[in-house]
């Protein structure tokens, strides 16, 4: 099987010559290139941020960072990767979001080509598609024994035979399924299958462990999508990362504006990767696990719940079903909870085999001991 990226990638973003700008080749001195203004923010109490400044538009400190920390931090032997990551292998956008975005305007033609995702899965893939006018084939998850795992013959049967789909999207672990999806049934699709790209979003990857990212320097063929907004605890920046071969990183760095990344979520970002905060991130992270199983078994003990979770337990949240379908019920209790208590959580009872479902994000030990509390109170409530 032989790859070639030029017959994924649509030709005239293939040859796409990046914006360029003098702050590409000089970042100090007197700085009259870039049209902004000298005398610096409008605003009393600022007048010695460099705010009126653009932000550095390549932010390598921080991908040659997180790329020396996922090579530390990978479960894959050097001999199962060609070669470690390194700044050349990433890209990074406004979210991951922004990275579906311009994967998807990247490789697929409008109206004509398609991709391929796995149900019950992340709702933004085919907002993206269809935003594009790209048309949206799904193979749904293994869901009758509770595992959540893809089905890769059937995923490969579907991609061999329609040579329109240009990228499958695994989320791993999924959302809501919170199950983390096995490494060789990824690797079995990439094995098997080069017309395209395999996209792996990892936005709760730190909650398990066993992230794919470093494998892009062996298969070509594969895109890691990672956010900062999870373990990292910075949602509120917006930072999603791109992990890709050389090839087709330069490519997405040519497509994004030059400077998409601001100061602020630059300079939040470069903080979180340093040493001390990389192991505050894998201590919470770690807390957080220990939490959700406190949280499983308190929830699953109350009334109507039932006994056993859906899906997974690799992500920050759980997944629990109500009466063992009850859509009704379940609605009752998230609408209940939020507008009698001021507790949120979601309702995930219409996604393909989460019937009766609610996704319960891991709150802090306080915020967990009320949602307990509260959620017994509303189900008596709703059922005596």
């Amino acid at each position: 099987m032989t790859f070639d990226l030029e017959k994924i990638v649509r030709p005239k973003i293939f040859n796409l010559e990046p914006y360029r700008c003098a702050r590409d080749d000089f970042t100090e001195g007197i700085l009259l290139d870039a049209n902004e203004n000298a005398y610096g923010p409008t605003q009393h109490g600022m007048e010695q941020s460099v705010l009126h400044r653009y932000p550095d538009p390549h932010q390598l400190q921080f991908k040659t960072a997180i790329a020396e920390y996922r090579n530390r931090s990978s479960t894959f032997t050097a001999d199962e990767c060609t070669r470690p990551l390194t700044s050349g292998n990433i890209c990074l956008g406004v979210g991951s979001d922004e990275s579906i975005d311009a994967i998807i305007r990247a490789t697929c033609v409008p109206a004509r080509e398609k991709i391929l995702v796995l149900p019950p899965t992340y709702s933004m893939y085919s907002v993206c598609a269809k935003i594009n006018d790209v048309e949206v084939v799904t193979c749904p998850l293994i869901t009758e024994d509770n595992s959540f795992q893809m089905d890769s013959d059937k995923v490969l049967d579907i991609l061999n035979n329609d040579q329109e789909i240009k990228l499958l999207f695994i989320t791993s672990p999924g959302n809501p399924t919170g199950a983390q999806i096995e490494t060789a049934r990824i690797e079995k699709v990439l094995q098997n299958w080069d017309r395209g790209l395999v996209v792996v979003d990892e936005a709760y990857v730190d909650f398990c462990g066993g992230s794919t990212a470093p494998l892009v320097t062996k298969y070509q063929n594969l895109v890691t999508l990672q956010t900062l907004s999870k373990s990292f605890g910075l949602a509120g920046i917006r930072l999603g990362m791109t992990f890709a071969s050389e090839d087709l990183a330069r490519i997405l760095n040519a497509m994004k504006a030059p400077y998409n990344i601001s100061a602020v979520t630059s300079d939040y970002a470069l903080k979180a990767v340093q040493h001390h905060n990389l192991e505050l991130m894998e201590q919470n992270a770690a807390l957080m696990n220990k939490e959700k199983i406190r949280l499983l078994d308190a929830l699953t003990q109350i009334n109507c719940v039932d006994d056993h979770y859906v899906g997974g337990l690799d992500a920050n949240f759980i997944l629990i079903r109500i009466n063992k379908g009850d859509n009704e019920l379940a609605k009752k209790i998230y609408l209940n909870l939020a507008t009698k208590c001021g507790v949120v959580i979601r309702f995930r009872g219409t996604e393909l085999g989460c019937a009766g479902c609610l996704r319960v994000t891991v709150g802090t030990p306080k915020e967990n001991n009320v949602l307990i509390q509260q959620f017994k109170e509303i189900i008596e409530e709703l059922t005596k």
